[in-house]
């Protein structure tokens, strides 16, 4: 029998499977408790730049919106927050009566003092991460390629240093949650080296980062008793409108309708077998 593991990191391409005897087989279920125990407000962290592309990539962003559906169903308050630099096609996706951030990219001691004022204007009781660039050690921001984009990523990771319960979910080792197996992801020779440092309380690793979200959604789903899970069409048309508005395939660096190189169809498998077993 399928679980919600198996499918969110079935097509690895990137050597994420390095990390999945050190996380729990019930890695989304229990992401979801924590999002359940945990009041009702959430604030939902996502945009990743391409360099070669000018643009942000269509992972992270879907997930992203797919949990925030999720959540605003199950009554919670959901607060996006992405940097200027993705923010083009993510606004453009969103809801008009979306609650919608701009972190402005500040040095280090002035994202500090945004990060406290936000947190303290919204009062989340969950901050998820999904496909968000954290810093390595050397407080660097790398691609995929190992190529620095500080310039071009905000650092929404201040965000997280409160004692408020966290999720990260990643496809790459460069995310915000990817500090929990760092040590790990060292010894890959496929995932970003050196990794963000940046840590969160479960992280979720998945082969897309949407489908790790799509696997947060699909342990919501299960523990409250009803499908989250959008549909097959909705996720489709979402993907093209958030390409349409300006976003890019993050491997290819094209406007082509794909998610880290996957086309339409593989992406949709994964989520109508999220949909059987919910």
């Amino acid at each position: 029998m399928e679980t919600i593991k198996n499918i969110i990191t079935d097509h690895d391409k990137r050597g994420i499977s390095i990390l999945l005897p050190h996380v729990s087989d019930n890695v989304c279920e229990e992401a979801a408790e924590l999002i359940l125990n945990n009041g009702n407000k959430a604030v939902i962290l996502t945009g990743f730049y391409i360099l070669s592309a000018g643009a942000a990539e269509t992972d992270g962003p879907i997930g992203a919106i797919a949990i925030g559906n999720a959540l605003k169903k199950l009554n919670y308050q959901v607060t996006y927050i992405t940097d200027k630099f993705s923010a083009p096609p993510i606004k453009k996706v969103l809801s008009e009566d979306d609650n919608f951030i701009i972190f402005p990219h500040e040095n280090v001691i002035d994202s500090k003092k945004t990060a406290s004022k936000i947190i303290k204007d919204i009062n989340p009781n969950i901050i998820i991460s999904i496909e968000r660039c954290g810093p390595t050690i050397n407080g660097e921001y790398l691609n995929s390629r190992g190529k620095k984009i500080d310039e071009f990523n905000s650092k929404t990771e201040f965000l997280l240093n409160n004692e408020i319960p966290s999720i990260g979910i990643g496809d790459g080792g460069n995310e915000i949650g990817m500090g929990n197996l760092n040590n790990i992801i060292k010894k890959s020779n496929q995932l970003s080296n050196p990794p963000c440092i940046t840590q969160t309380d479960i992280l979720i690793p998945a082969s897309t980062s949407n489908w790790g979200g799509y696997g947060l959604v699909a342990g919501l789903s299960k523990i409250s008793k009803q499908n989250l899970l959008p549909s097959i069409s909705e996720d489709e048309k979402l993907i093209k409108d958030f390409v349409d508005a300006g976003g890019v395939d993050g491997i290819t660096a094209t406007s082509a309708y794909k998610v880290d190189s996957f086309e339409l169809e593989v992406n949709s498998s994964i989520l109508e077998r999220l949909h059987k077993i919910i």
